[in-house]
């Protein structure tokens, strides 16, 4: 039986939408006509974090709990309409010289993308043509330790870079984790904003050998929280900030207030449970985008 599709406007394109009625979280009952709903409705906050950003999509066809595959390319059925950029792929895994990727610029892109059940998108820390401006760290969590013990390594993080006149502001990954970004200054290129980076999370090793890690093994992190510094590799790519995850609960990578970071550093929340879609969408009517001044330059990172 052919899947109904529905035709529909959007900011003047033309769209057809089909299996709205699809479940894709089944434990939650959440639909892609839902996915499709929280993505246009949490837009206005969103597509300023994907603006002139290279896109790399996780699309979950069969839900969350079937296959997934990360898609950079443009598929072949991208509406003419869809801004793609040809650019440089390192560290394609198809060993592909350039790609053309898609950037999402606008609601009707990212419907689209969301008719396509690419609940997770993902980019890189560097707008098309520029250098890095932003900072990224992903904070990783190495069982027995959690999001508690991921909030005490953030306030760390915090006062280590606020030293520096280097500003962060605080998500939830939409899983286990937590990420920081700081807005810098764009006149660095991707080497110099990781070898930072990893000095200062070296730094923090030192001074809490006991609750923090810097390097990748995974072998050194159970019961301390890896400072992922590598983020900023140019080959790299990071969760957006009100991004679905694939979750057994339409969880999203969900920013903090600096008072709830400290709170979940004393064991209150942010607790182990993720930020859902409705959630955050009633965050977002009470707080705003509390991760605007991500979309401003910042300082220029110290060389040494």
């Amino acid at each position: 039986m052919p899947a109904e599709r529905f035709r529909v406007e959007v900011e003047g394109r033309t769209l057809d939408l089909s299996n709205l009625d699809k479940v894709l979280y089944p434990q939650a009952g959440f639909t892609k006509g839902e996915v499709i709903d929280y993505y246009t409705r949490i837009a206005p906050v969103l597509l300023p974090h994907l603006a002139d950003r290279a896109l790399t999509r996780i699309r979950y066809p069969n839900g969350v709990d079937g296959n997934s595959f990360f898609e950079k390319n443009a598929p072949a059925a991208t509406p003419s309409w869809v801004r793609t950029e040809n650019l440089p792929a390192p560290g394609s895994s198809k060993g592909r010289e350039t790609i053309d990727y898609v950037v999402a610029d606008d609601l009707p892109t990212l419907v689209w993308l969301a008719n396509l059940a690419a609940l997770e998108l993902h980019t890189p820390q560097w707008k098309v043509g520029e250098h890095p401006d932003l900072m990224v760290v992903d904070l990783d969590p190495g069982a027995p330790a959690s999001l508690k013990q991921c909030c005490q390594v953030a306030l760390l993080l915090r006062d280590r870079l606020a030293a520096d006149g280097v500003d962060a502001y605080p998500k939830t990954s939409g899983k286990k984790g937590m990420q920081l970004s700081c807005p810098i200054a764009g006149t660095q290129s991707s080497d110099d904003v990781s070898g930072y980076a990893r000095r200062i999370a070296q730094e923090l090793e030192r001074e809490h050998p006991k609750l923090i890690v810097s390097k990748m093994a995974k072998n050194l992190r159970p019961g301390k929280i890896f400072i992922d510094w590598s983020q900023n590799n140019a080959a790299k790519t990071t969760v957006a900030p009100y991004s679905l995850r694939a979750q057994p609960v339409p969880s999203v990578s969900a920013p903090l207030t600096w008072d709830e970071v400290a709170a979940g550093a004393a064991g209150k929340r942010p607790s182990s449970r993720p930020y859902t879609a409705g959630e955050v969408l009633k965050r977002v009517d009470e707080h705003g985008d509390l991760l605007a001044p991500l979309l401003d330059l910042g300082p220029a990172l110290p060389e040494r």
